[in-house]
């Protein structure tokens, strides 16, 4: 099949709505917070919806893990319903430790000495957290059908199906507010019902999709092994980016100023993620572009991008934005605003290298070496416990930025890493590509 050269704009409007539509998410917090925050005793609101949420996103991440397994490997409706039998096996199998977890002992045992709730707040947790693992099958079977939208290019559609999970939210939390109906589970409330709605979008165009583009069999057959070997591998490495963030704030705490330290940390890396937010779909300029089109060209667009997340930083660091922006917008006072823009500057390396290794990430992908991303993740985690055990004992003064040193330190190690794997796998890439036919 013959393809038109590839062009800037095409690339934009591949790239742009998929960033939109995992920043936009971040608004989904911001939504709920706000409702909560209008209840009777609002921090016992919000800290109780808390604990729920951080043990969901514990579960939630290998069903997530889907979005970039559908759009890797489905290229066919064969192949859509391998993979859709492969992951009814696994959200069963999530849904089984959910419910021992929200219906048994052992979910009050996690409450009390994993998060530190208090007796009182056991009872709210564990109501919350019964309605919230039900948003686990949206989120999976969202992100099934969104892989195909993905490979398909309508990432416009991610775009539609976050507004519209937001608007759906804004509404059923104005109803919570006008009935004063808000405890921690409305919180759930709000967020399964965002997620039903995001789901049926997502269904609704991949369905479409499924049956318009992917109607005809492609020559690549789709085995179970080859599911397995691209999906559990990448479970590890995500699982690896969600224990490293605790593993840092354990190792801030014996900083000089514990509070400070920790506190600033957390400040500066919410605000690194949400700027990296938008660039973290650069692996899928890999998976959908690769084998299509001419790699130099999105290359050069990476480099464009690339800059971007380090650019803003940078302005949020080194301009009076930076106070104005800590203040007015996080509500920091002087002295932890301060504190957060030092940690800040040292997560500026951390923007730089990012998207690249998300980018490298997405070679590994596409030859379904997923395993080899976990020496990455591996030498990441490494280096940061190392960098952080040295650091806190002859700087303990520094507090948190120790923690952005450690995190940066560990992120270009991990850079380097796949840089080194790309390289070696190098015969693979510069082989004749076949045209995709889809």
């Amino acid at each position: 099949m013959q393809h038109h050269q590839l062009s800037y704009k095409q690339l934009m409007l591949f790239f742009i709505p998929l960033g939109v539509s995992a920043s936009l998410t971040s608004v989904t917090h911001v939504i709920i917070n706000g409702t909560l925050s209008r209840g009777d005793n609002a921090a016992f609101i919000i800290a109780c919806y808390a604990v729920a949420m951080s043990l969901f996103g514990i579960i939630e991440r290998p069903i997530i893990i889907f979005r970039q397994t559908s759009s890797a490997l489905v290229h066919d409706r064969k192949a859509f319903k391998i993979l859709s039998r492969f992951f009814i096996y696994v959200l069963f199998t999530i849904m089984l430790i959910s419910s021992i977890i929200a219906f048994s002992p052992i979910g009050t045992w996690l409450y009390t000495h994993m998060f530190n709730a208090t007796d009182d707040m056991v009872e709210a947790i564990s109501i919350t957290y019964q309605v919230v693992s039900i948003v686990i099958i949206f989120s999976g079977i969202r992100g099934l059908y969104q892989g195909i939208i993905i490979n398909q290019l309508a990432t416009n559609w991610l775009t539609v199906g976050v507004v519209t999970r937001l608007i759906g939210m804004f509404i059923v939390s104005s109803l919570l507010i006008a009935f004063d109906l808000i405890t921690s589970v409305s919180g759930a409330f709000i967020f399964l019902a965002g997620m039903m709605i995001e789901c049926a979008v997502s269904v609704f165009k991949g369905h479409n999709l499924l049956k318009s583009n992917l109607n005809q069999d492609s020559k690549f057959k789709l085995l179970k092994v080859d599911i397995s070997k691209f999906y559990f591998p990448l479970v590890f490495y995500f699982l690896m980016q969600t224990i490293l963030i605790p593993i840092i704030y354990i190792l801030l705490a014996k900083s000089q100023n514990i509070e400070m330290s920790i506190a600033s940390f957390s400040l500066a890396f919410s605000i690194t993620n949400m700027i990296l937010g938008f660039f973290m779909y650069t692996h899928q300029l890999v998976l959908q572009f690769y084998e299509r089109h001419e790699i130099k060209k999105v290359i050069r667009f990476v480099i464009i991008i690339s800059i971007i997340p380090t650019l803003l930083l940078c302005i949020l660091c080194y301009t009076p934005v930076g106070m104005l922006f800590m203040k007015r917008v996080m509500g920091a006072d002087t002295s932890l605003a301060i504190a957060t823009i030092a940690v800040l500057k040292f997560f500026i390396i951390k923007t730089l290298i990012f998207p690249w290794v998300d980018f490298l990430n997405g070679f590994l992908m596409i030859k379904r070496q997923t395993n080899k991303m976990l020496f990455a993740q591996i030498g990441n985690l490494v280096v940061v416990i190392v960098t952080l055990l040295i650091t806190v004992r002859l700087w303990p003064y520094l507090d948190g930025v120790n923690g952005s040193m450690a995190a940066s330190i560990g992120e270009l190690a991990g850079f380097i890493i796949v840089s080194l794997i790309i390289y070696n796998m190098r015969a693979e890439f510069t082989e004749k590509r076949p045209a995709n036919t889809i």
